[in-house]
């Protein structure tokens, strides 16, 4: 925690000359009071430093770990721009990683991915370090962060008042019987340049009575005030007679925590006490109490660095017998991870543990996640934006309709650095709703897309001519997830050194930012895709598919119809089948969701794509190759009619295969009027002059058949072609395409 003292400018005397000697001295005293956590006085030495020599890697690599620890976010970065190029990782490994971080924090995400990507390269030796670990994580969770922006809150989001937040740093706890309970880091006097007159600086518990449009005056709750030791992350239990909160003192400039529990009754706070080595394990860092009812049972919910943490501080709970029998401590390994998770929230009507993490998909540098629970805890979710930002967002909790969040984002009461310190804000919906128009309505499910999913080769049911599958993309997903050595393996095959750990990290870096990207985005759209169909709304899917070229055109047809099926099995089974009455169309509230197929096959892969069966290191498991076998949701409408499309054809593909540079390739296209209605055709639409087709009928009765026929002049087609008529019908704007296709040779 950052603590800023009184700075004694003369306690060098006449030793700080300006003058190159001085500089060791500078240098010194900027470590000792990063130690202290001093970090705006450290800054102000490393700049003088600077004074005399401002080339020096090992100088400017301290100066930007002191602004990272300043949360200075933006010199940060700068500096450890600097700091790369002219050391590369080689004298501090973690300089890349950092900059990541920073450009991450800074909200350019774009950057970050690069860098990310990078440093994964740069670390690929060491897979089971941190480095190496982290920044492919950074790289996955930044991916994931442009697809889940938004670009603008509905709502009021807004910082509290000055009479609870300072220019130093709050943090919010909890709302009961109308107040407002949180702990602020506070001095007695602050000079305008965030320099601190006073020999002790430390966290204090505070509360300040809500009324109906806003916060009275804060006052620090003597009761809980521990002269010298820091106090803070407040929790009542379940039946309000006891309040647990942390209490830390200093050791060696670090802070060491334990959870204490106080009687309460009437307003009073007394008969403060230590808990157990149960819970405060001996030579541990526990804080961050919680309360919640798992159950039946009344739990506390702390964080911990205690010997079998994944790394940091994690997330942990005991059940409590009697209001003072602390159970057998469990780690709530669905959160956990190598990073810190910290500020646990219960919320008991959502029954959901908020918390903060800087590890799982985010925005920035902690972000707010919850937990659903069922008997047991599931996986972390992002809160997403407004409550979570690119800077740190922690200490979410919610009472009746607005959220709080402690955030040092841009917005914070500040004197120098815009994002050194933590307010406490809040977030209220909307209290008059106007009712959107139907692009506004779609306008956020159409921001999400195209979702692109991935397949492994000629999966679904391989070597099938079905057009159908009992598949489930999610199950394809892991099946293809877990292929991935098998990808690295055989797309470096024949490689060695360094070309080689470049082909398994390009592999790699293909399956997070495109195969694990996918499934993410498909989350995204799935959610906002309910919100819309629980109003009712009548909603048009169109989904695109593709595939590489391992396979004949007409064959990858129902391969893509295949992928595109396990896409609607996706939906139809998720959370127990809560899509299927919207997907039958038997919703109470009449809405209902509909796939529109366009199965394009092969005909926009890349031809740079080999297409030789026996080349399988580039026809199966190049990035080249995967990069194509795909399907994509399009775009999301209205169903302007409900009734399906009455024209269809069983092969709206015909593969002409191999054709030489002018010769007339012909084919014919059965189609049928799959309505009990007659219909009648607009002209057939030809877009390009190569082509000459003609409706042999101008109507079509219920379920009768034509077949139409289409002719190519090839002698100007060069290389591999996709040709294409269109049909229409009156009363309708959608048209049934046939396609035809071949390679065309000299």
């Amino acid at each position: 925690m950052s603590r800023l003292y009184l700075v004694v400018l003369l306690m060098f005397g006449t030793s700080f000359a300006f003058g190159q000697n001085n500089l060791p001295k500078y240098l010194k005293f900027a470590q000792e009071q990063y130690d202290k956590g001093d970090y705006y006085y450290a800054l102000q030495y490393y700049e003088k430093a600077m004074e005399l020599d401002s080339n020096t890697v090992d100088i400017l690599w301290s100066y930007a770990e002191t602004l990272k620890a300043y949360k200075d976010y933006r010199k940060a970065e700068e500096y450890y721009q600097k700091v790369y190029d002219k050391e590369s990782g080689k004298l501090y490994p973690s300089s890349l990683l950092n900059l990541g971080l920073m450009q991450k924090q800074n909200g350019k995400y774009e950057e970050a991915i690069k860098t990310f990507k990078l440093a994964k390269k740069k670390y690929y030796k060491d897979k089971k370090g941190y480095l190496y670990k982290k920044s492919k994580r950074e790289l996955a969770s930044t991916i994931w962060a442009t697809s889940a922006m938004i670009d603008s809150a509905k709502g009021d989001f807004v910082r509290l008042p000055e009479t609870v937040n300072t220019v130093n740093s709050e943090f919010g706890h909890g709302i009961y019987n109308d107040e407002l309970i949180f702990s602020s880091l506070r001095a007695d006097s602050i000079s305008a340049s965030e320099e601190v007159y006073s020999p002790e600086y430390s966290t204090s518990i505070y509360r300040s009575r809500k009324n109906d449009v806003s916060f009275e005056s804060s006052e620090r709750i003597k009761a809980l005030f521990v002269d010298k030791l820091s106090t803070g992350n407040g929790t009542f239990s379940l039946d309000g007679t006891r309040f647990y909160f942390s209490l830390c003192e200093e050791e060696n400039f670090q802070y060491r925590c334990k959870v204490m529990v106080a009687q309460y009754n009437n307003g009073e706070w007394f008969a403060l006490d230590s808990l157990g080595s149960i819970i405060n394990e001996p030579g541990t860092n526990t804080t961050m109490p919680c309360i919640a009812k798992l159950g039946e049972d009344e739990a506390l919910i702390f964080a911990s660095n205690r010997e079998d943490s994944k790394g940091g501080l994690d997330l942990y709970y005991s059940k409590i017998r009697n209001g003072n029998q602390y159970r057998r401590v469990r780690a709530i390994k669905g959160a956990n991870s190598l990073d810190n998770e910290v500020t646990p929230w219960w919320n008991e009507k959502e029954q959901r543990l908020y918390f903060s993490s800087s590890w799982h998909d985010g925005f920035g540098g902690y972000d707010v996640f919850y937990l659903d629970y069922d008997g047991g805890f599931g996986k972390p979710v992002n809160v997403g934006q407004p409550i979570n930002s690119p800077a740190n967002d922690l200490y979410y909790f919610k009472d009746l309709d607005t959220g709080y969040v402690t955030s040092n984002r841009i917005g914070v009461m500040f004197s120098k650095n815009p994002t050194c310190c933590s307010d406490i804000f809040s977030f209220k919906p909307p209290k008059i709703v106007i009712p959107p128009t139907p692009e506004e309505t779609l306008a956020d499910l159409n921001k999400r897309l195209p979702v692109t999913l991935y397949f492994h080769n000629d999966v679904p049911n391989p070597r099938s001519w079905d057009t159908t599958s009992n598949v489930n993309y999610i199950d394809s997903y892991n099946d293809y997830t877990a292929m991935i050595d098998t990808y690295k393996k055989e797309y470096s095959k024949g490689l060695s050194g360094t070309k080689s750990n470049e082909a398994e990290e390009d592999i790699e870096d293909f399956f997070i930012q495109y195969v694990d990207k996918g499934v993410a985005d498909l989350e995204l759209f799935r959610d906002l895709l309910m919100k819309e169909l629980e109003k009712g709304a009548k909603i048009n899917i169109t989904v695109k598919g593709f595939a590489s070229p391992l396979a004949k055109t007409d064959y990858n047809v129902n391969l893509t119809k295949r992928r595109i099926a396990s896409l609607v099995n996706y939906m139809s089974e998720y959370d127990n089948g809560i899509f299927l009455p919207y997907l039958n169309g038997t919703a109470e509230n009449g809405g209902k969701v509909v796939f529109s197929q366009v199965p394009f096959g092969e005909y926009t892969a890349n031809q740079l794509t080999s297409d030789n069966p026996n080349d399988v290191q580039n026809s199966v498991y190049s990035r080249a190759a995967a990069i194509e076998r795909k399907i994509e949701i399009q775009s999301v409408s209205y169903l302007e009619d409900e009734s399906k499309f009455a024209l269809v054809s069983a092969k709206p593909v015909i593969d002409a295969g191999t054709v030489k540079r002018g010769e007339l390739i012909t084919g014919t296209f059965e189609v049928s009027n799959d309505s009990d209605k007659e219909i009648s055709f607009k002209e057939i639409r030809i877009p390009c002059d190569c082509i000459k087709s003609e409706l042999p009928k101008k109507t079509l009765a219920p379920g009768e058949k034509m077949n139409v026929k289409m002719d190519i002049d090839s002698s100007n087609l060069t290389d591999f072609f996709v040709k294409s008529i269109y049909l229409g019908v009156e009363g309708s704007d959608q048209e049934l395409r046939l396609y035809m296709s071949g390679t065309i040779v000299d």
